[in-house]
């Protein structure tokens, strides 16, 4: 399978990548332009995985669309897309600003969208037609002092559930996983208090994408929520 991974310098993407590394899959693997993002591929190499390093930034529509144009030139067809990379803010409503609202947006929602529009004929020509978008908990629900990255994320879950009652006659599958706290960068660099032994593993995130990537069956709409009783929400 030819395998989108957007956000793979780290975190759930490079868990993600190393999840699907397998001989069979080629991965394209795109996050801003970083040694993060190379350590990823030769991580994926190593294991005998075959990964190709396409950088974007995810701020710039015109850099979204070009990452389009790239894969649309290098590749006959496209399986799958996986919607990871993401932007997180802790603020309160006074001190969220435009420009930082615009970020969430562009960065959770707008690209994923128009990255994943841009990319649908080449899905045409695969043989999964299957769309993973990384949400939130906060894609459904609300906590206070994230007011702007729930409005991103419930964006993004809604979007999703429209496009996959859209695709679904054309036999693609669309899975949405809204994972709590996972232990990442994003979510330390905004929560430097948090114990990060009481959050998810972004290798868990990882074994779940695996696992449906390789059930059977098409035109299957799933929102799945990853998340511990006894775990914080971020």
């Amino acid at each position: 399978m030819n395998i989108l991974i957007t956000g793979a310098s780290r975190g759930i993407g490079r868990a993600t990548a190393l999840a699907l590394g397998l001989r069979e899959n080629t991965l394209i693997l795109s996050s801003r332009p970083s040694p993060s993002l190379d350590e990823t591929a030769d991580l994926v190499r190593r294991a005998g995985g075959d990964a190709r390093v396409y950088p974007a930034d995810f701020e710039d529509m015109d850099s979204v669309l070009s990452l389009a144009e790239r894969i649309n030139r290098d590749f006959s067809r496209l399986d799958v897309i996986i919607n990871n990379a993401g932007q997180a803010l802790s603020a309160s409503v006074e001190e969220t600003g435009i420009e930082e609202w615009d970020r969430l947006m562009m960065i959770n929602a707008r690209a994923p969208y128009f990255l994943t529009r841009a990319l649908l004929p080449l899905m045409e020509r695969g043989d999964r037609k299957t769309i993973v978008n990384i949400a939130s908990v906060v894609g459904h629900e609300g906590y206070p002092l994230q007011s702007a990255y729930t409005a991103s994320k419930h964006a993004l879950t809604g979007w999703s559930k429209s496009l996959a009652r859209e695709l679904q006659a054309r036999g693609y599958r669309l899975h949405v996983l809204s994972p709590g706290g996972v232990a990442t960068d994003m979510v330390t660099g905004v929560r430097p208090d948090i114990d990060t032994d009481q959050l998810i593993r972004p290798e868990e995130i990882g074994e779940w994408i695996r696992f449906l990537l390789t059930r059977s069956g098409r035109g299957m709409v799933d929102h799945i929520n990853i998340r511990r009783e006894s775990r914080t929400p971020w």
